[in-house]
């Protein structure tokens, strides 16, 4: 009877989350119900499964509504009808257009529609839906001769008065108005809450036809899916066996590039995996992913492969990955197993200025109705929660900012804030709005609209309405298409080498840079700034504190540098034993069995799959289960904890004793959501050594792709420092000689454009344009009669020296451009500029302070380029001890003067704590601890230079300065404002700092891990 039911799905307007929606059902005898969410099918499978399980019949469909207005109500008899209102809804979606008043004519589609908006005549499968209040209008004739199409109608959407309550204030954050400004038509009746099914039932007593009709139409409806069939695009080449003939042509080809003609072991394996791919028919996935990669080759793009493909040889071996699974014992199952309930997929990485073109060609290249992106709910977050309901109670935007930064504990005491925090509790992890997925996409082989209608955002690529959990229960695997600005570093490094130097640099022959001499040298002490993934100061140190000088031990570091193995423990048991191969056990036999590589140490998903199955003796779907906990896609918190006591039950029975046992198992938990797979931190290396061994051969041209990909880890400056110290001769930009980007002309660094703070984009472009069709600029009064441009803009480009090729100083091209411009009107430009001579002006000679060039820098780039920090600085003492000498400093209290690069922010039990980054006056790089006592007195007070106390700690070959005292260095007063005194330092509060924030624990101590090393049993 219930044919109109909303959950949370129908966002801001439903409150009951779709779980509870069902119990509710089964609570109130339902039999039979339909999810009709608002213009959406989000929920309908999850409907389906939980519907099933408690013997109810799930009918699905959507409810159309415009512009809050309810049109009508669309119930899908078999699949067809679903597919009708998707596409229905899909085309009004792309076209923006509203929805017709009367439904569009369906074949397997029952409509109803609500007495405010019924047509006068009704076609054959279009029903009036009647709510028990509106009974009284049925002793009116007119409207008793429509019985035989007057079905029941109790539209669900709250559960109680608070959910009513919950529900206007959804509805004012979506009408965007306070709470008290809503009318009744905003929202929905105070009747909208599910009874018992006798009750709704007795409401209806005296027209049995009504409910008759009721029930006959839910009998027609009859949506049935079968989730265990898979709904990818089935194949690529037309048919399963011309499809895995392919396959197997381009694998052995690629075995004989990768491998030769006579390698057995290769062989066997690749025969092994085509064998599993063929029953488990993933050709066609195989080859759709190979053949995105080919155009991406075609096209001169670089990518990377990772994941848990990378276990795969058939994917080494067709080009889509780059990681030798036999090197570094990988195995295929991790991947793709006969067992595996779930389907895998590929992730590929593109630059992030290339990932649209590819996207482009997938969309056209399988057809807009077969491929879209992944949906995913964007879930009403703390900080939105506050701001969004607090601003329905009508507090100002002070308080709302107050109550969105601040913990709740903090918020003031008031009735309405206590209201907010009240609703806004409910309002956690509910949906707010959909948006894309980040790279998931689904290729299908039917229709997408099958089985939802699509949106198109402002991106231009449509979406499911669905996200990927979903899209994975009913059959669909996804691929990956994911951007990084790493890939951008390495492309345009090439590229820069090959025009700057002449030398074609073949950087995806990964046999060029993996374990190459000079760059594992680098890796070992830490040199990676800019380095893809090896550049953050946690893995700098981590470097070094291993000494890491090969390509193993840097996929060990790429994965026990992630939080879930640093929290453990496991990552400072790790370093431990790799330094000290000989002061360790393995505590357990199976550990040294399995785990000889990573010294008996958990590092990735892998492992723990090993333990658990080699040590514990599960079977291999729990260790399924577990993986996908790791990897954070299990969502069911039960099916864990069944593993869980199924673990302690067989190591009872392997008669392992109780304290081990437990051990192990913290450690498994340690890793939930965090731990790479081995394949992946594989992948991550070899991309590593890509972007070091540029760094290490190509300094400057890699710098300069840094910079242009808009940095890493660190802000501009610290990049700008790098190219400095590879021997490049920094410029500011310049009108003749800058481009958007950073350029380079041999070691000659030109910023660019875009670095300027303030400087519009379309100006930049006009100049390059300008100057590509009539030459360089000869002069400012040149610049202004061809460049379109104000006196604003006029002045940023001159106070950052634009037009030092002129000769003249800044404050005679500042003379020279506001005697120009002042007065000057666009209309009259011609007339002005072009007609006329142009005037040459007696300019006066005015000193100028070494400074205020830096100055100037540092108020357009935010920091100083024509000197270092350390040169405005008003001491000239430079501190005791330098960078290079910390090392031999162990325990000794030393002083230094330094820049701050970074901090990181690390909560403990006894307050919070820092790590920052420095560089000495010689430009090398150290870092120190502050710990809560420290700070307190000797707080960061911004960017700058600091004089630092502290005492040396080498840990494994790593030192790092424990600050006791600092103090931040005055720099001298900025001599542009001589006459101001409240401007003089005003310009140094925009030297920057890079602030990083965790909310973990700190990683525990040494004592703290307990972690055995002697052998238990």
């Amino acid at each position: 009877m219930y044919l109109n039911c909303h959950s949370f799905h129908s966002l801001r307007y439903g409150t009951i989350p779709l779980a509870d929606l069902i119990q509710q059902a089964a609570t109130c005898n339902v039999k039979a119900m339909a999810l009709t969410d608002i213009n959406t099918v989000t929920g309908i499978y999850d409907f389906i499964k939980g519907c099933k399980e408690l013997n109810i019949k799930p009918v699905v469909g959507i409810e159309f509504r415009c512009n809050n207005q309810l049109r009508y109500i669309g119930l899908a008899k078999n699949a067809n009808g679903l597919a009708e209102m998707n596409r229905f809804l899909t085309k009004h979606n792309f076209e923006n257009t509203a929805l017709p008043l009367a439904a569009p004519e369906f074949n397997d589609v029952c409509i109803i529609y609500p007495f405010e908006n019924l047509p006068a005549i009704l076609k054959e499968y279009e029903f009036t839906g009647i709510c028990p209040d509106q009974l009284p209008k049925l002793f009116l004739p007119e409207w008793r001769a429509r019985l035989d199409k007057m079905v029941v109608l109790q539209p669900i959407t709250f559960r109680t008065k608070r959910e009513f309550n919950l529900h206007k204030i959804l509805r004012a954050i979506d009408t965007n108005v306070i709470l008290s400004k809503l009318t009744a038509d905003d929202y929905c009746k105070t009747s909208e809450v599910m009874i018992p099914l006798e009750e709704l039932l007795s409401k209806f007593e005296e027209y049995p036809q009504i409910i008759e009709n009721t029930e006959k139409l839910i009998d027609k409806c009859n949506f049935e899916f079968e989730f265990q069939t898979p709904r990818n695009k089935k194949y690529y080449s037309g048919s399963r066996e011309s499809d895995m003939q392919l396959l197997t042509n381009l694998a052995y080809e690629g075995l004989s590039k990768k491998y030769g003609n006579d390698n057995p072991q290769a062989k066997a394996r690749i025969e092994k995996e085509l064998k599993v791919i063929d029953q488990l028919e993933f050709s066609g996935y195989f080859l759709i992913t190979w053949d995105i990669i080919q155009y991406s080759i075609s096209q001169g793009f670089l990518h990377v492969g990772r994941g848990s493909g990378a276990n795969s040889i058939v994917s080494y071996c067709l080009g889509i990955t780059a990681i030798c699974p036999i090197e570094l014992d990988l195995y295929f199952e991790r991947f793709l197993n006969i067992n595996r309930k779930s389907p895998p997929d590929f992730d590929i990485d593109w630059s992030w200025k290339e990932r649209d073109t590819i996207l482009t060609y997938i969309f056209d290249k399988y057809g807009a109705e077969y491929v879209a992106f992944c949906g995913t709910n964007v879930e009403f977050k703390y900080r939105s929660i506050f701001r969004e309901v607090g601003k329905v109670f009508g507090l100002p935007k002070e308080e709302l900012d107050l109550l969105a930064k601040k913990p709740m504990q903090l918020h003031d005491k008031n009735p309405i804030v206590k209201l907010v925090q009240e609703y806004g509790m409910l309002l956690e992890k509910y949906p707010n709005q959909r948006s894309m997925h980040s790279c998931g996409i689904i290729i299908s082989e039917e229709p997408i609209t099958n089985y939802t209608p699509l949106e198109m955002p402002p991106k231009g690529f449509p979406i499911v309405l669905f996200d990927m959990h979903v899209a994975e229960d009913i059959g669909f695997e996804k691929f990956d298409i994911l951007s990084q600005r790493g890939i951008g570093h390495i492309d345009d490094s090439v590229k820069l080498i090959e025009k700057n130097r002449g030398i074609k640099v073949d950087i995806r022959d990964i046999a060029l840079s993996k374990n190459e001499t000079k760059s594992n040298a680098s890796l070992s002490h830490g040199k990676t700034i800019g380095c893809f993934y090896i550049e953050s100061p946690a893995m700098r140190g981590l470097l070094r504190r291993l000494k890491c000088d090969n390509y193993k031990t840097l996929v060990a570091a790429s994965s026990i540098i992630r939080p879930g193995v640093a929290q453990s423990g496991m990552m400072k048991e790790y370093i431990f034993r790799h330094n000290h191969p000989d002061q360790f056990e393995y505590f357990h036999d199976v550990f040294k069995e399995q785990l000889g590589e990573t010294y008996g140490v958990m590092v990735y998903q892998e492992d723990v799959i090993k333990i658990a199955l080699h040590y514990a003796g599960l079977p291999a779907a729990d260790g399924d289960i577990l993986r996908r906990a790791m990897s954070g896609k299990g969502r069911s918190k039960a099916t864990l904890q069944k593993v869980k006591d199924n673990y302690f039950t067989c190591c009872a029975q392997k008669g392992h004793s109780v304290k081990l046992s437990e051990e192990i198992y913290r450690q498994i938990e340690s890793f939930a959501g965090y731990s790479f797979c081995k394949a992946h931190s594989a992948s991550y290396a070899v991309e590593s050594y890509q972007s070091l061994y540029l760094k290490v051969y190509y300094p400057i041209e890699f710098m300069v792709a840094v910079i242009n990909n808009h940095g890493g880890f660190y802000r501009t400056e610290v990049y700008v420092h790098e190219a400095k110290m590879s021997g490049a001769t920094i410029h500011n930009p310049c009108v003749n000689k800058s481009e958007h980007e950073t350029t380079l002309y041999g070691i000659n660094v030109y910023l660019g454009f875009m670095q300027l703070e303030g400087l519009e984009s379309k100006i930049a472009h006009f100049i390059l344009r300008e100057r590509e069709t009539n030459g360089e600029f000869k002069s400012l009064e040149d610049f202004i009669n061809r460049i379109p441009i104000g006196i604003e803009g006029i002045q940023i480009l001159i106070f950052i020296g634009a037009f030092r090729f002129t000769g003249k100083t800044k404050n005679q091209l500042l003379v020279i451009a506001r005697l120009i411009l002042v007065n000057f009107k666009p209309e009259n430009k011609n007339l002005l500029l072009l007609q006329e001579p142009i005037k040459e002006y007696t300019l006066p000679v005015l000193e100028r302070s070494a400074f205020e060039d830096a100055f100037d820098e540092i108020e357009l780039l935010s920091f100083p380029v024509s000197c270092t920090p350390f040169d405005l600085l008003q001491t000239k003492y430079r501190g005791q001890v330098l960078a290079k000498d910390l090392l031999s400093h162990h325990k000794k209290t030393v002083k230094m003067l330094a820049y701050l690069i970074s901090r990181k922010h690390v909560p403990t039990k006894m307050g919070t704590m820092y790590f920052g980054t420095w560089v000495d006056h010689e430009g090398e790089y150290f870092d120190t601890a502050h710990f809560t006592n420290s700070l307190q007195k000797y707080p960061f007070q911004g960017g700058g230079c600091y004089l630092l106390l502290g005492t040396v700690e080498v840990d494994y070959h790593f030192p790092t300065v424990t600050v006791s005292k600092m103090a931040k260095m005055p720099f001298v007063p900025d001599p542009r404002y001589s006459n101001t005194n409240d401007r003089q330092y005003k310009v140094h509060e925009q030297i920057k700092e890079d602030v990083s924030m965790t909310h973990r624990a700190p990683y525990p101590q040494e004592h703290e891990i307990n972690l055995p090393r002697y052998k238990m049993g």
